[in-house]
């Protein structure tokens, strides 16, 4: 009976046993894959962080620019018109935006204006924009209101600088209020300069004219704006002044009201840029102004495109590129990628006509432009080249005829000449020479003779003046 017991009490524990092992490996891999798929979580939970961040990045940065306050100095660089915030993120929709167009590292503060991400043109605010009466008055201008912008006369000429269009569009309902009658002004609006104004359309600014003036479609014929018919009728005239340079208007000057009938609404839209970065030069500068709308603002020496050359000037970009001393000469830079000169000499006759002149003797051939053995010159780069040849021969010589040729074409020529014991030939000549062009002796007639085995005095030079950089 206790062996029995014994042995059933074995087998319980052996079973025992057995299921116990069998748990625990069941928890080892149950533990193996929970491991694995918090590893999983954990890695999505990163990415999810990350992409959170550049979210909440994105609309810090969408609210600081629509923010009704600029963001602090120092915060990411702001666009400096509407269309460089477009072509930045094009998906941004039209609205309330900073921007700085003189620059963030110089100038005045941002500014903020409404951008039409449609077309990319910046539009500037102003305290004006809806429809005011002048009220009654007889004298010229008797009525006036300075125009109040939301940004600087310094900002807004950066911005008028950096595009290629600008335009403010002015409108003036009327009756019985002309803007000129009898050849008296009783209108006028100011420039940025102050300066007084008397067109209403368009950019010819030394003629008193309206949209109808332009179209010729005023309601009088002798007349170039509708309200200077004086008709006791309501008119309206309508006009977009696009000079840029007198942009924006500072101050509208209204009078000739003061009749019981006559009424006058004036509405001044806003001054409105196109944005685009104007005369964008994609390579090497032309002025100050180029290395200024493509964002330098460091003041100091810079190296720009000349007239065929480099030239040094001296960039305040203190100042805007329309002020005096923005740009200061300071003269050209030699500037050479390759210096190139030649002097051969020939001590072999030539009886030959029509043909270049070969030679025999390369004493220099710096940058390797002249083929001895043809006579041919290749012009490595454009720029200017001096060429002189000279010889010194006997009575044999007489009658030789000698022409400098480019690219087949007859240049110039040289005669022999007698000089009391010899006879004596040679030319000059300074040429501006492509990249490509060949220059060449002919013999064109006599005879070149120089076996002398002592003396060479057949001989040729040339050497390049000045390297036209810009167009090699």
């Amino acid at each position: 009976m206790d062996l029995l017991l014994v042995f059933i009490f074995g087998l319980i524990t052996t079973d025992a046993l057995t299921v116990e092992v069998d748990q625990v490996r069941q928890i080892q891999e149950n533990f193996e894959i929970l491991a694995a798929k918090l590893h999983q979580l954990e890695t999505k939970f990163q990415e999810q962080e990350s992409t959170l961040k550049i979210f909440e990045k994105q609309i810090h940065g969408d609210l600081s620019k629509n923010s009704e306050h600029p963001p602090p100095t120092g915060q990411n660089t702001l666009p400096r018109t509407c269309q460089a915030a477009r072509l930045a993120n094009p998906s941004l929709s039209s609205g309330l935006y900073w921007i700085d167009p003189d620059g963030t590292a110089s100038g005045d503060g941002p500014i903020r204006v409404y951008c039409n991400m449609n077309t990319g043109s910046t539009e500037v605010l102003h305290d004006s924009e809806s429809s005011m009466d002048p009220g009654h008055c007889a004298s010229p201008g008797c009525y006036f209101r300075s125009i109040n912008y939301k940004a600087s006369s310094r900002q807004m000429a950066a911005l008028v600088e950096l595009s290629v269009e600008c335009s403010q569009s002015i409108k003036y309902d009327c009756v019985s209020s002309p803007l000129e009658r009898n050849g008296i002004s009783y209108a006028w609006w100011n420039d940025r300069n102050g300066n007084p104004q008397y067109f209403w359309s368009g950019s010819n600014s030394r003629v008193h004219v309206c949209q109808c003036g332009i179209e010729q479609t005023c309601f009088e014929n002798d007349v170039r704006c509708n309200c200077d018919s004086n008709a006791k009728l309501q008119l309206v005239d309508y006009g977009v002044i696009t000079k840029k340079k007198l942009l924006p208007i500072t101050r509208l000057n209204f009078g000739g009201t003061h009749r019981v009938n006559s009424t006058g609404m004036h509405t001044l839209g806003r001054l409105k840029c196109d944005g685009k970065l104007s005369a964008l030069n994609k390579g090497f500068p032309t002025s100050c102004a180029d290395l200024w709308r493509n964002g330098f603002v460091t003041n100091g020496l810079y190296s720009i495109k000349g007239n065929k050359q480099v030239e040094k000037v001296y960039c305040d970009f203190n100042k805007l590129p329309s002020e005096p001393d923005f740009q200061t000469w300071i003269g050209y830079e030699d500037v050479k990628s390759h210096p190139v000169y030649f002097y051969v000499q020939k001590n072999t006759d030539l009886l030959t006509h029509n043909t270049p002149i070969p030679f025999d003797i390369e004493l220099l051939n710096v940058g390797n432009a002249m083929n001895v053995s043809s006579g041919i010159f290749t012009a490595p780069r454009s720029g200017r080249y001096f060429f002189t040849f000279t010889g010194t021969k006997d009575e044999a010589a007489k009658g030789t005829e000698i022409s400098l040729r480019l690219n087949g074409g007859h240049i110039t020529q040289t005669y022999s000449s007698y000089g009391g014991s010899y006879y004596t030939y040679s030319l000059q000549t300074t040429l501006n020479l492509q990249r490509g062009d060949k220059v060449s002796l002919v013999l064109i007639n006599g005879a070149l003779h120089d076996n002398s085995i002592t003396r060479h005095s057949t001989l040729f030079f040339g050497w390049s003046l000045e390297e036209d950089i810009f167009k090699n």
